[in-house]
C-alpha cells in the first residue's frame, strides 16, 4: 500500500501539471502592462477573488484585503511581524480587568465625501461590524458597546476580555467607512472611506479589474507609494503565470507553488511564508447532516486515512510542513509534537470505523469541489477516503459561491485552506468557538469552552498553558483533518519590493513599494 500511495501521489502531481497546462490552452491573461516605478507610477497586482462587497460592516479579509486597504483606513496598523502600532487611533489603554479599552483618535482625518472622522463615526462602524455578516464578525463578539466620550476619545466596553482586540482593529473590524454612506444604494460597489486611494468606478470592471487613484487629500501621503493601483482578478493559476511571463503584473499571490521555477525564470522574486493550514474541515461534528461525523472515532479515522507527506509533495509540491493541528507556530497554543499526531495508518482508520459500527461503504460524505483547488487535490481526497471505506459524493460549486455555501453550513466537510492565525484567541474566534465564522454548525463543547475562558481571562501563564491544552484537545477530538501548512508565496517583479504580512494572505498594501 505504501508504494502504491507513493505512485498515486506522483501520478496526482502529474495530473495537476497537466491540468494547469490544459487550462493554459483555453485562456489568456486579463492583466495589462503596469510599468510600476518610483514616485507617481502605477502598481498592477493580481488578486484571486473579486471584491464581494465594499460595505465595511460585511467585508471578509485575507484575499479581499487589498481592495479594502486601498479605500479604507483602520483604527490601528499592524507591522509585517504583526506588532500593533498607532494609526487613526494614536494611543490606547485598558482598565484593570481589560473590559474597557479607551482610544485617542486623530482629529485631522476626513472621509472622501467631506464627512469628518471622529469618535462617533468610529463607534458606529464598530457596532455595525459586530452586527454585520462578515465571516470575521465574531472578532467583535464581546463588544458590548462603543461610545464617543468626545470627538477624539472612543470607549469600547466589553462583556469579557478580548485578548486579540488590538490586532483585530488592524483588520476588517477596524475599517472606517463614512457613516453618511451607510445603507446607500451603491454601498457594495462604491466605497467611501478615508483611505489612500479612491475607487475609479468608470475605469473599474466589477469582478475583473479594479482601478484606484490617489486620494489627493489623504492625511498620510507618505503611504501613497503610487499614483494609481490596478487590481486584476485571475481565476486560475495559469492566468497568473501567463501574466507574470508577459510582464503584465508587478505582484501576485501564488495558489500553485508548482509554477515557482517558471516564475523565477521570468525574473520575479519569490517571497514565501507559512500562514495557512490545508486539508479537510470537518464542520458537522454534531452529525446534523452527516450523522457519522458526530462520532469522534469516525473523525479520527479520517485523520489516519491521509498520507500527509505524500500530499505535501503531490499537492503542495514540497513547499511547507505537515501538521495535524490548525494552530500556527506563532501561536501560544502551538505544540510541535502535535504536527505528527496522526500518522498515515489506513488499517487503524478501518479499525476505528469498525469500532464505531460502520462497515465499508456505509458512510458517504457529500463534499463541494470548485476551481479554487486542482482536480488532483480532489482526486487524492476521494481516493484516500475510499481506501478506508468512506464514499465521497462530489458537488461542483461555482467559485463565486463556494465560500458562501461553506459558511451557510451546506456541507458536512470540505477541502479548504484557512488562515493559521498568529494568536490563539484569533484561532478560536475564527475557527473554534460557537460563533466563529468557520464553525458554521456552531459546535459547542464544555472542555473547549472552559479552556477558551482561561485563554480569554487568565494570566499570561495560565492562558498559554490552556492554549496548548486546547490545541491538544481539538487535535485528539479530530475537529479538523489538516494535512500541512503550505508556503504562501507572493511574487514580485524587479521594480517592486514587498514585505510579507504575518497572518495575512497578501502583503499589506502600504508594504508594496517601488524599488529605487
Amino acid at each position: 500500500m505504501f508504494n502504491f500511495r507513493k505512485r498515486l501521489a506522483a501520478t496526482a502531481a502529474a495530473v495537476a501539471v497537466a491540468a494547469v497546462a490544459l487550462a493554459g490552452c483555453s485562456g489568456s491573461s486579463s492583466g495589462s502592462s503596469s510599468g510600476a516605478g518610483a514616485g507617481d507610477g502605477t502598481l498592477t497586482i493580481a488578486t484571486i477573488v473579486p471584491s464581494s462587497t465594499f460595505a465595511a460592516n460585511n467585508v471578509p479579509w485575507a484575499n479581499e484585503s487589498p481592495y479594502l486597504q486601498a479605500v479604507y483606513d483602520t483604527l490601528l496598523h499592524a507591522k509585517p511581524d504583526g506588532t500593533v502600532e498607532p494609526w487613526l487611533a494614536t494611543k490606547w489603554s485598558y482598565n484593570t480587568d481589560k473590559t474597557v479599552l479607551t482610544l485617542t483618535l486623530r482629529d485631522d482625518v476626513t472621509f472622501t465625501d467631506g464627512t469628518k472622522f471622529d469618535a462617533s463615526a468610529a463607534a458606529q462602524n464598530l457596532l455595525r461590524f459586530r452586527d454585520g455578516t462578515s465571516p470575521q464578525k465574531a472578532y467583535l463578539a464581546t463588544l458590548k458597546d462603543a461610545t464617543a466620550v468626545d470627538a477624539t476619545t472612543l470607549r469600547l466596553t466589553l462583556s469579557a476580555p478580548n485578548p486579540s482586540l488590538l490586532s483585530f482593529l488592524t483588520q476588517n473590524p477596524g475599517l472606517m467607512e463614512s457613516p453618511k454612506h451607510f445603507g446607500a444604494a451603491d454601498e457594495k460597489t462604491t466605497p467611501v472611506g478615508s483611505g489612500p486611494y479612491v475607487l475609479d468606478t468608470k475605469a473599474t470592471v466589477v469582478g475583473s479589474s479594479y482601478v484606484f487613484t490617489k486620494n489627493a487629500k489623504y492625511w498620510a501621503p507618505k503611504e501613497q507609494h503610487y499614483a494609481k493601483i490596478v487590481m486584476n482578478v485571475f481565476s486560475t493559476p495559469t492566468a497568473v503565470l501567463n501574466a507574470i511571463k508577459g510582464g503584465q503584473i508587478d505582484g501576485a499571490p501564488l495558489v500553485d507553488n508548482s509554477t515557482i521555477d517558471q516564475i523565477k525564470a521570468a525574473g520575479y522574486t519569490v517571497n514565501g511564508q507559512q500562514l495557512n493550514f490545508f486539508g479537510l474541515l470537518l464542520f458537522d461534528r454534531g452529525g446534523a447532516i452527516s450523522p457519522a461525523l458526530a462520532d469522534v472515532r469516525v473523525r479520527q479515522a479520517i485523520n489516519y486515512a491521509f498520507d500527509r507527506k505524500a500530499l505535501l509533495k503531490a499537492v503542495g509540491h514540497g513547499y511547507g510542513d505537515v501538521t495535524s493541528s490548525i494552530f500556527s507556530p506563532d501561536s501560544s497554543g502551538y505544540d510541535k509534537a502535535l504536527d505528527d499526531y496522526y500518522t498515515y495508518d489506513p488499517a487503524k482508520a478501518k479499525s476505528l470505523l469498525k469500532e464505531a459500527g460502520y462497515s465499508a461503504g456505509q458512510i458517504t460524505l457529500t463534499m463541494p469541489t470548485s476551481s479554487n483547488f486542482t482536480p488532483a487535490t480532489y482526486a487524492l481526497t476521494k481516493q484516500y477516503l475510499s481506501d478506508i471505506g468512506i464514499k465521497v459524493n462530489e458537488v461542483n460549486v461555482a467559485g463565486s459561491s463556494f465560500l458562501a455555501d461553506l459558511l451557510a453550513a451546506k456541507y458536512a466537510a470540505t477541502v479548504m485552506q484557512l488562515k493559521a492565525a498568529p494568536t490563539t484567541w484569533e484561532t478560536l474566534t475564527l475557527d473554534v468557538l460557537p460563533k466563529a465564522g468557520w464553525n458554521p454548525f456552531h459546535t459547542e463543547d464544555p472542555t473547549v469552552a472552559k479552556l477558551a475562558a482561561t485563554v480569554q481571562s487568565g494570566s499570561d501563564a495560565e492562558a498559554a498553558a490552556a492554549a496548548k491544552e486546547l490545541n491538544a484537545y481539538i487535535v485528539k477530538q479530530a475537529w479538523f483533518a489538516p494535512w500541512y501548512r503550505p508556503q504562501q508565496t507572493y511574487a514580485t517583479n524587479a521594480k517592486t519590493s514587498v514585505e510579507t504580512q504575518t497572518g495575512n494572505a497578501y502583503p499589506y498594501l502600504w508594504n508594496i513599494v517601488p524599488k529605487g
